[in-house]
Order: structure tokens, then C-alpha cells, then sequence
């Protein structure tokens, strides 16, 4: 009996690679007196490469940018002050994020979220989808001192929650920090396929938020 799903945030309940193409846009137009003598293409494509889908921090990848294109008139505080209050209004969910989390709490299964990051910079993007209402439990890295793949920020999710691993969901994009992390702490492992990674050794595999489901439906059938 599936009794919890737990979600990873980035790259599973929020896209965030089109998030940041909206943000850098943004962030490049409205900066322009600083950044304009970069074509906004070079910028954005070199944003993306060191960001390394978010698993850079942007202070490291605002100096590199700063010394790549010779950008003389603002700081790397000021661009990551930048990004920290304004990234959230360019937040974009996956297709049918609402609906899914809708049903599954109409099955009554209890709703988690584990995620890697600063802790108000990733409630900010939370409640930016406007989601943080379906959760029971959101524990982020920073706020808990433990990061995924360590099983204990699993334990501690399902023992807020009182479920068992064998009862518990954890979907994820990354094939190792998610899926192979939960599987370690007794979870049933589903992977939302990202074109990063060819595979995951996970138990299950889906495309669309809306699969978790039939997932659920399935095993409590």
C-alpha cells in the first residue's frame, strides 16, 4: 500500500532549464547597461554550460562570467542578489503538476518534497508554483544540514510523514541522487526520465507527472 510520494523540485516538479532561459532573458534586458555588449545568445548559451543545471552555485558562475566577458559595472554580489530575488517570478512547472498532486491527495496519499539547496531560495520557488499547500512535508538541504543521496534526509522526510520506506514513492530526475539514493533508504524508486542521463535502475520509469498515478493506482490495487 503506497501511503507517501516524495518529490525532488528541480528538474522533476519545476522545469527548470526553461525556467532559467526565462530568467536570463530577463535578467540580461533588464541589466543591460552592464551586459549589453555581450550578444544575449553568447551570454545565455555560457550561463547554461557553467551552471551546470543548477548543480553550481551562482556565485561561482557569475565570476566566471564576470572574467570571461570582462564585465566592468556591476559585482558578482549584486548579479546573485539579482538572481535570488527574481529568479521565483520566472518559475515554470511541468505539464499537469497541479492536477497530479490534486489526485493523488484525493487518494489520500501524504505528499513530500526532498531538495538539494538553499533553503528560502527553494520555498521561494515553491510557493512561486504554488504548490506548497499540497505538501505534508518539504525538507530542503540546507535548512535539514543533510543533502541527497545521504539516506538520512529520506528517514527524516518518511518519519515526519509516519509512513514505512515500502510504503513510500520518491520521484526524482537524477538517476544516482535521487532514484539510487531512495532505493538505498528502502524506497520504491521512480524516475522522471531527463535527457541528462541515458538511464536510471529505477522501478519504475515515466515521462509526465501524470504517470505517478497510474503508479499508485497500480500498486494499491
Amino acid at each position: 500500500m503506497i501511503q507517501a510520494v516524495l518529490f525532488d523540485l528541480d528538474g522533476t516538479l519545476l522545469n527548470r532549464d526553461a525556467s532559467v532561459v526565462s530568467f536570463i532573458d530577463d535578467q540580461y534586458e533588464r541589466m543591460h547597461g552592464s551586459l549589453g555588449h555581450i550578444p544575449k545568445d553568447v551570454y545565455a548559451e555560457r550561463f547554461i554550460e557553467l551552471d551546470r543545471r543548477g548543480y553550481v552555485w551562482k556565485d561561482r558562475v557569475y565570476a566566471q562570467l564576470i572574467q570571461e566577458f570582462d564585465i566592468e559595472q556591476t559585482t558578482v554580489e549584486l548579479l546573485l542578489e539579482d538572481y535570488l530575488t527574481h529568479f521565483r517570478f520566472h518559475c515554470h512547472p511541468f505539464d499537469g503538476l497541479q492536477a497530479t498532486l490534486e489526485s493523488l491527495k484525493q487518494q489520500g496519499v501524504k505528499l513530500g518534497i526532498i531538495s538539494n539547496g538553499k533553503g528560502k531560495f527553494q520555498m521561494d520557488n515553491i510557493k512561486a508554483l504554488g504548490i506548497e499547500k499540497w505538501f505534508d512535508v518539504i525538507l530542503i538541504s540546507e535548512s535539514e544540514n543533510l543533502r541527497k543521496p545521504d539516506p538520512r534526509i529520506f528517514e527524516r522526510a518518511m518519519a515526519r510523514l509516519n509512513v514505512l520506506p515500502s510504503h513510500s514513492l520518491f520521484v526524482g530526475d537524477h538517476p544516482t541522487t535521487d532514484v539510487e539514493a531512495a532505493k538505498n533508504a528502502g524506497m520504491i524508486g521512480v524516475w522522471k526520465k531527463d535527457a541528462g542521463w541515458n538511464e536510471a535502475a529505477a522501478d519504475y520509469a515515466i515521462d509526465e507527472l501524470d504517470e505517478v498515478n497510474r503508479i499508485v493506482q497500480e500498486l494499491n490495487a
